[in-house]
């Protein structure tokens, strides 16, 4: 990977499209449906973001986290978020040691220190111990006792929420709301899908994913990936399509429609349209392209701003979900010339 930056571009949108696809072959051998859920989790990936993932138990959240790690050759650990959790459980913490007839204090690490680290449950922890995440998800690094320790790249956090089962939980926080890139939603499978379950699940025999990286070089593979993102270009006119789906998704914003005056308290953050664009690049990329279409955005407008759209009290009495704002949003907004 060291000679992919001086390659061809068309040679490494080629190789940037093979990573991804084995990946997801290999992640889809395993999870049966959602490929939608997969894609998108390895787009927040190659993007540099985080994900969230709503669902109801028993879906295989854990299990695709998991299952892209060992397909990408990287360090995986999960954390159980409890009402008990303490901040050092997840960071680590400081420890006396004697060492030699001398005592000194030793750093012990926490499961924060993975390549990808999945936060199940992640709201039926204390909004203490969930602000113990928040700086690991945006400056990569922790601060334990006022000495930093640097997080490995690539670090990905994917945390899990149940949306059914609010007693004993504490809902996230806006602002960490917002260091989520994407929040997707896992549904039910569908009678065929959990067929196919049920054949993988219940015989002598399972499917154990491959590595498609090399784990010894597979992290500085997926930062040099990552840059080729950041080098797809966007077009003005398609900027400007980004920042009018912003712009008409905030209350009193120009081109807003009334419904979103109506029944959002506050729009989604400067953050929200560098997902889009983003996510949009990624999925240039992987139809061969190395400029974004209006398509591209279109396609990245629900998870990457579903969590940053703010509700009032009468759109939640109303049923009114962020999802059907964001759908008169883009039935209102033309493309530019």
């Amino acid at each position: 990977m060291g000679a992919a930056a001086h390659a061809r571009p068309e040679d490494r949108v080629a190789e940037f499209r093979e990573v991804f696809k084995r990946v997801e072959t290999e992640v889809g051998r395993v999870i049966v449906g959602h490929q939608g859920v997969i894609r998108k989790v390895l787009t927040a990936l190659f993007c540099g973001g985080h994900v969230l993932i709503e669902g109801v138990p028993g879906l295989g959240k854990t299990l695709m986290v998991k299952t892209a790690a060992e397909a990408l050759g990287l360090s995986f650990k999960r954390i159980q978020f409890t009402p008990d959790l303490m901040p050092s459980d997840i960071t680590g913490t400081q420890f006396l040691n004697e060492v030699d007839g001398r005592r000194q204090f030793e750093f012990k690490a926490g499961p924060i220190f993975a390549h990808i680290v999945l936060g199940d449950e992640i709201n039926r922890a204390t909004p203490k111990t969930q602000s113990a995440v928040l700086e690991a998800m945006e400056e990569h690094q922790v601060t334990i006792f006022g000495a930093t320790y640097a997080l490995a790249p690539p670090f990905f956090v994917l945390a899990t929420q149940n949306p059914i089962e609010l007693e004993g939980t504490y809902p996230l926080p806006e602002a960490q709301m917002d260091r989520f890139m994407f929040k997707v939603v896992m549904g039910a499978p569908k009678p065929e899908e959990l067929r196919e379950i049920l054949a993988r699940t219940t015989v002598a025999q399972t499917y154990t994913p491959h590595p498609v990286l090399d784990p010894d070089s597979a992290a500085a593979a997926i930062e040099q990936l990552k840059l080729l993102v950041r080098e797809v270009m966007t077009a003005e006119p398609v900027e400007r399509y980004a920042i009018g789906i912003i712009s008409s998704s905030t209350p009193g914003g120009p081109g807003a429609p009334p419904e979103i005056t109506q029944y959002l308290r506050f729009g989604p953050s400067p953050r929200g349209a560098q997902a889009l664009l983003l996510c949009a690049k990624v999925n240039a990329l992987l139809d061969g392209r190395v400029s974004v279409s209006y398509d591209d955005v279109e396609d990245a407008i629900v998870p990457a701003l579903r969590h940053r759209l703010l509700r009032n009290f009468q759109a939640e009495a109303e049923n009114i979900t962020p999802e059907s704002l964001l759908d008169l949003v883009l039935k209102k907004l033309k493309r530019p010339r």
